[in-house]
């Protein structure tokens, strides 16, 4: 009996073809909606390998019922969704894609910020509204990028290439990390400071830190009313990372100047979500690594850890 593989979401024909001769395949057939818990909750109690993404909530719950799992490789450099603790009781490989998404990352969030900073999207919405009657002095002035203050949290892969991105810049780039990192410092003129001080001196504060126990919340009421009054705020990693209530009344009552969103606390975000009432945020849809090269170098990457493992080979880019 061959070996059976469950994708969660409806992915290209080309990048699954390398299962199809040698494996049982059964894929979600909805591009842009999640699998029921319940129908991935069966699924799981029959197949070997699972290919999901960061939307499916792979629990204990899943994990048991796995029987014959042996691996889940996760369309995400994040893995916040799989119980992994509960996974490697049970033997079974988890993967993550990171490395291939870094760029293109970095690439978005750099965009938010310059999108925040010089109000790209209200000056755009500007003309498409026929509001544009004349040019004065200040018209949607926004705030320079150039020789300002870049505070990282969260020096990882994709924070040392937004470093990059800013020295383009001239910025002044300070970061905060669990475990100080000499080498980019050596490498991008970056500067390590405590987070209080981070928040305290940064032009713009950038969250890249993963989100675990210990950062839920992290950006909290007090935080925000530590930083600039223009300061503008730029998120890509996770949504639970930031208080929203709190990021809401601080760049409501001018405690920061402006946000730039990748990720909410709950997705996906409804038009009444309260934060896109303010002209002074940018918001997207979770698109941080959604160019066709790198979805596609992410969906590769998870179809060949699942072949390695189903192979008996090593995986290639395992958690833990």
């Amino acid at each position: 009996m061959k070996p059976s593989i469950y994708i969660t979401r409806k992915l290209p024909a080309e990048i699954i073809e390398p299962f199809m001769q040698r494996y049982t395949v059964e894929m979600w057939e909805h591009e842009d909606q999640s699998v029921p818990y319940e129908i991935l909750l069966e699924k799981a109690k029959h197949v070997d390998a699972l290919l999901t993404m960061l939307t499916d909530p792979i629990n204990k719950q899943i994990i048991d019922a796995g029987q014959s799992l042996k691996v889940i490789a996760n369309l995400a450099v994040g893995y916040d969704n799989v119980d992994v603790p509960a996974a490697k009781e049970r033997g079974i490989v988890v993967c993550n894609t990171p490395n291939v998404l870094t760029d293109s990352t970095a690439d978005l969030t750099f965009a938010l910020l310059m999108a925040t900073s010089r109000r790209i999207l209200e000056a755009a919405n500007f003309i498409k509204e026929n509001r544009w009657k004349n040019w004065s002095p200040l018209l949607l002035a926004g705030k320079d990028i150039h020789h300002k203050t870049v505070g990282i949290v969260g020096m990882g892969s994709i924070g040392q290439a937004v470093a990059r991105r800013a020295s383009g810049f001239d910025m002044k780039i300070i970061y905060y990390n669990r475990a100080r990192n000499i080498e980019a410092e050596q490498r991008l003129g970056a500067t390590y400071a405590s987070f209080d001080e981070l928040i305290q001196m940064a032009d713009f504060v950038i969250c890249l830190t993963p989100l675990t126990e210990e950062t839920k919340h992290l950006f909290s009421r007090d935080i925000f009313k530590k930083m600039k009054n223009s300061a503008i705020f730029v998120n890509t990693s996770r949504g639970p990372v930031v208080d929203e209530e709190a990021l809401y009344d601080a760049l409501l009552t001018g405690e920061i100047a402006g946000a730039g969103l990748d990720v909410f606390e709950t997705e996906p975000i409804g038009a009444d979500h309260p934060l896109l009432t303010l002209d002074n945020v940018v918001a997207l849809p979770h698109i941080g690594s959604s160019s066709m090269e790198t979805r596609t170098a992410m969906m590769n990457l998870c179809v060949e850890n699942i072949l390695a493992v189903l192979d008996g080979d090593p995986p290639i880019t395992p958690i833990g």
